[in-house]
């Protein structure tokens, strides 16, 4: 392309209104951050750090594995859905740090941290992603002048 053409149109489904902007982008990234956090967590704690068992409490994590795709693509969906799944990580971290000690009572407390930084991370991403939504309605409901 010269310098002197037009730039092609974006198609339908990447407008500027749907492109992530900054602050969504930064959500996505500390979404997968502590996600990705909890998952080695997840794997250490019951395979190495203070195994359990035979080790398959360590498939705790698949269901956030499962999340990985959709946060990657922006599903809001999936970040719904995970707001309301990591409660499950918080009251396992709760239960365990009240009746373990040492090093598993330590990982409890960080499971604990992790899963709240999480909730409030996808909360704000949805929050965000809706007012984002609004404000491009009211914008496309405005009477072409």
């Amino acid at each position: 392309m010269t310098p002197m053409e037009p730039t092609p149109p974006l198609p339908e489904s990447h407008s500027p209104a749907t492109l992530p902007d900054s602050n969504t982008r930064l959500a996505r990234t500390l979404a997968l951050a502590l996600l990705a956090a909890m998952i080695v967590l997840g794997l250490a704690w019951e395979l190495w750090l203070a195994p359990t068992g035979s080790g398959t409490l360590a498939l705790k994590v698949l269901p956030l594995v499962l999340c990985w795709a959709g946060l990657y693509r922006h599903r809001m969906p999936t970040y719904r859905w995970l707001s309301l799944l990591v409660w499950l990580y918080f009251m396992e971290g709760v239960v365990r740090a009240m009746t373990e000690r040492g090093i598993s009572q330590m990982l409890a407390v960080l499971e604990i941290v992790l899963s709240l930084l999480l909730f409030a991370v996808a909360a704000w991403y949805i929050r965000w992603r809706l007012r984002r939504g609004a404000a491009a309605n009211r914008v496309a409901a405005q009477p072409v002048a």
